[in-house]
């Protein structure tokens, strides 16, 4: 069987001490000079192991420069890298931050700003993404904005793209689908929240497909909500299919995630070298799931809007 799907590389966990997961991380040194060296360590881990797409946010701490220093300093020929602008991380890397950690702010004035550092990035620079994208802020009605971003488009060759989080991600990805530019649509990539719990995008990612967009698959392991061992049903499932292939319950999703909707990309969200390990093992040969597990596993998916709520609950650690 050949997988289409490939890993990517998140670097939210890499580039600040402290992050929405309910995946305990205890005991590590969370120095600035720490971290980057962890990063540093994780990147050259995931090139190693044949990783090539590698996706990061101004609001990921220290996550883009740590990106934009490794991908100056290894001058890798053969990396794709992908980026987004609306988000700013505040937290400071003060541990135990009260407050948000990161702000939105989708205006023109934040993207240009964010942009200014961001295209250092070029000319690996594949992908530039509207952070997190909702009805809300108003993003996609705003033409100044979708007009700079067409002009990125134009003079760099960068794929457009958005993020999507909450309930209402089918709404926001069919309304970006039919935004035109001098008749060009201007969104060729969607990073979209799918796993195992949250499933209530699988009809409109199958409508980017055949429209052939980019799509990457992000918070695969639902924010480690898939190690909860309160939730017996769901646990025990996934960990009878993990002991069934050899592999960590993190594979077992991941691999659910590609084979239902092969997916450009499933970002791994790891914070170390062992975390990517057993994500990779997703892509393993002999992990090849039956169709009768594929639906049992279609059936944990979780009414969205409580899905979401449940997350707006975690908290930073």
């Amino acid at each position: 069987m050949t997988i289409k799907t490939k890993i990517g590389m998140g670097l939210a966990a890499l580039g600040r001490p402290e992050y929405i997961n309910i995946r305990e991380n205890k005991n590590i040194d969370k120095t600035e000079k720490a971290f980057r060296e962890n990063a540093f360590s994780v990147l050259d881990f995931a090139y190693e192991k044949g990783i090539r797409y590698y996706d990061t946010a101004p609001s990921y701490g220290k996550g883009e420069r740590y990106l934009m220093d490794w991908n100056n300093d290894r001058k890798h020929s053969d990396v794709i890298l992908g980026t987004k602008w609306g988000y700013t991380y505040v937290a400071n890397w003060e541990l135990g931050y009260y407050g948000k950690h990161e702000i939105k702010e989708h205006s023109l004035d934040k993207l240009l700003e964010q942009w200014e550092v961001s295209q250092e990035l070029l000319p690996k620079l594949n992908i530039y993404q509207i952070h997190s994208a909702t009805l809300e802020t108003g993003v996609l009605q705003n033409d100044a904005i979708l007009n700079k971003l067409y002009q990125l488009k134009k003079e760099t060759g960068i794929q457009i793209g958005l993020t999507t989080s909450g309930e209402n991600q089918n709404k926001i990805i069919l309304e970006a689908l039919n935004i035109k530019i001098n008749n060009d649509y201007l969104f060729d990539s969607f990073q979209v929240t799918y796993n195992i719990l949250e499933q209530s995008t699988f009809e409109v990612l199958n409508i980017l497909k055949s429209k052939s967009k980019f799509i990457i698959i992000k918070e695969a392991l639902a924010n480690g909500r898939i190690f909860n061992k309160e939730n017996k049903a769901t646990y025990s499932l996934l960990e009878n299919l993990a002991l069934k292939y050899n592999v960590g319950i993190d594979a077992i999703v991941i691999r659910f995630v590609i084979d239902s909707i092969e997916p450009n990309y499933v970002l791994s969200g790891a914070s170390n070298i062992h975390q990517l390990e057993e994500n990779l093992k997703a892509l393993h040969p002999d992990l090849i799931l039956l169709h009768s597990e594929m639906k049992q596993l279609s059936l944990l998916r979780t009414n969205p809007v409580s899905y979401w709520e449940e997350r707006n609950r975690l908290t930073w650690n």
